[in-house]
């Protein structure tokens, strides 16, 4: 029988403080990105080893990870949905780990493929779980901020490896960075298997947990049934669209355009990402929290207000010919890249019962990766391509600068999510099985302006 929860009690699990556990899982987020990122850093000095196409490397950096990470997110939702999601975060970690070492050890462009194949497998397996027990230790009204705190991993990670992987590359090799890289995943992993324990679903929240858990077609007939799930899923994956394009061939644009060497490469991008972007994810999520109390469309009015104050820097950072103003002009960009991430979360959680968390998680992440990572990195990569021959070497930024497009368009899907969520969320709020919703009395709050 389950212990009642207490307001005591509903901040730790099994003696285990919650705020322990979300450090936990942050990291695991960190390490992920490291384990993600690492090859773009790198990616110039691979693309001239293996004689590679801007294209061929969009390929290699996305799309060969995406669709892995991307389509078995989904399978392996469905299992943490069942069975317990601590031992799925840590098998898959050591899982991504163990395959980013191996990629230090690719002979050729094939190999590496194959690896990267791999760290989207391990890959896949973490973020939809920790998305479902962030969901059980925090309240909806305080949960955008927790995965805001989590999400923020991702910069740390770009911070990491775009910094020391930089330096790596430049005295050791690129090899040496995939190694470096992939060992503390390995380390953590035994960290986390003893000392983070699995918390009771609807553990915060005193929800009753029904036990059976749906499909993933129910799952996803449920989400696509509502129009906020649809418009703001959409508009996710054409924000990750031009992120993940930007984290892809950044390195190489400031390589080509301003001539800038591995190391200063590195140290630039680590700021940028790890600290601008590390303070846009946090804020977004706090923002969406403390705004949201009163009007929950601000779950999407946050996302929008980044795109807007951040869309007019971004012709001075790809076209300015001078490396100053160009890394100045990224900061607002840079601080937008990841905004969006946990306020859709949020609102994604909001819209299913407890058991089908995991599998609403990979199936907004999903959309994001498919069209974010697996069509951006290699659409741009194309573009770049077929604007070299008249463009030359400033072919990279007009590519990269076309992105600016789906962050627009993907500002009026976050609008046209706005205009349903408080009826999409108020469907689901008197389901008997859960759904993590915000108290009613506060969704009825929440009235046309």
């Amino acid at each position: 029988m389950d212990t009642p929860v207490t307001p005591a009690t509903a901040l730790s699990v099994r003696g285990v403080s919650r705020t322990y556990i979300l450090w936990m899982v942050m990291l695991v987020y960190v390490v992920n990105y490291i384990d993600r990122t690492i090859l773009n850093i790198i990616l110039p000095e691979i693309k001239h080893e293996f004689a590679l196409t801007d294209f061929e490397s969009g390929i290699l950096s996305g799309t060969s990870f995406a669709i892995t990470y991307a389509v078995l997110g989904m399978p392996l939702a469905w299992l943490a949905d069942r069975v317990s999601r601590r031992n799925i975060i840590a098998f898959s970690m050591a899982l991504f780990s163990a395959a980013t070492v191996f990629c230090g050890y690719a002979a050729n462009a094939l190999q590496l493929v194959g690896a990267r194949f791999f760290t989207g497998v391990g890959e896949a397996g973490t973020g939809p779980a920790i998305q479902s027990v962030i969901s059980d230790l925090y309240e909806p009204k305080e949960r955008a901020a927790a995965l805001s705190f989590y999400s923020a991993g991702l910069n740390i990670g770009l911070l990491i490896a775009f910094f020391a992987g930089g330096q790596i590359e430049q005295h050791f090799g690129w090899r040496a960075a995939f190694l470096a890289a992939g060992v503390p995943g390995l380390a953590l992993f035994l960290l986390f298997m003893f000392t983070v324990p699995e918390p009771r679903r609807g553990h915060v929240e005193a929800l009753a947990d029904a036990k059976g858990a749906a499909g993933l077609l129910e799952t996803a007939r449920v989400l696509w049934s509502n129009p906020t799930f649809r418009w703001m899923s959409i508009g996710c994956g054409l924000s990750a669209f031009g992120g993940y394009a930007g984290i892809t061939f950044t390195p190489l644009f400031l390589s080509v355009s301003h001539g800038m060497a591995p190391g200063p490469r590195g140290l630039a991008l680590a700021l940028l990402t790890g600290i601008a972007g590390g303070i846009g994810t946090y804020l977004s999520g706090v923002m969406a929290d403390r705004f949201s109390r009163n009007n929950l469309r601000w779950n999407l009015y946050v996302p929008i207000l980044f795109v807007v104050f951040s869309v007019p820097f971004m012709p001075f950072f790809y076209l300015s010919p001078s490396l100053a103003v160009a890394l100045a002009a990224a900061i607002i960009p840079t601080a937008a890249g990841a905004a969006y991430v946990s306020p859709a979360y949020a609102v994604t959680l909001m819209l299913v019962p407890l058991r089908m968390r995991a599998q609403a998680a990979a199936i907004l992440l999903f959309i994001l990766n498919i069209i974010g990572y697996g069509l951006g990195p290699p659409a741009v990569g194309e573009l770049s391509d077929l604007l070299r021959p008249s463009l030359g070497s400033d072919s990279v930024r007009w590519a990269m600068l076309a992105t600016a497009i789906t962050w627009i368009i993907s500002g009026y899907c976050y609008w046209r999510a706005s205009r349903t969520v408080v009826e999409d969320v108020k469907r689901v709020s008197g389901n008997a099985s859960g759904p993590a919703v915000a108290p009613a009395s506060l969704v009825d709050h929440n009235t046309v302006p």
